[in-house]
């Protein structure tokens, strides 16, 4: 994949988790998505399944990485980067923690569940033993209004 430069283009991670999203949404689910990459190599990607599942934990985040710790035979995902369409709650941001995820880049901030830059702030806590490094609003207005469109069609029927 090559720009009109000649230098090699970077794939769109986070418009591969907005789609991830928006597949969850048809499903009914919370429209969120993730996608767990290595360098240029997607290692996962998923959206929300928790209804589908029948699991509280089967958040996007979680299914990325139980699906990337599988593939890769390994607990700790050092030098993977997350691209996650909201700002995960604590349950998520503790597992990228646990995971050693290097770097997490977010969308839309999520005031009342988000652990990131809202709420808890997981990662500023003394018993985090390691912070990816974080980017916010990626993608933002994208999928905040994903959200929104999503609970609003919920609250009119």
């Amino acid at each position: 994949m090559s720009g009109d430069d000649g230098r090699v283009k970077r794939p769109d991670f986070m418009a591969m988790a907005m789609a991830e999203a928006e597949a969850a949404a048809q499903r009914g689910e919370v429209p969120i998505g993730a996608v767990l990459v290595r360098g240029d190599r997607v290692l996962a990607r998923a959206g929300n399944r928790t209804r589908e599942l029948n699991d509280p934990t089967a958040h996007a985040e979680m299914l990325v990485i139980r699906e990337a710790a599988s593939l890769l035979s390994a607990e700790r995902l050092n030098e993977t980067d997350l691209y996650v369409t909201l700002e995960p709650c604590t349950m998520c941001a503790a597992a990228i923690a646990f995971a050693r995820l290097r770097r997490l880049y977010f969308g839309a901030t999520d005031e009342k569940g988000g652990a990131v830059v809202s709420g808890v702030r997981f990662f500023a806590s003394p018993t985090c033993h390691h912070v990816p490094d974080v980017y916010a609003g990626i993608g933002e207005s994208s999928a905040a209004t994903l959200l929104k469109d999503f609970f609003k069609v919920r609250r009119d029927t």
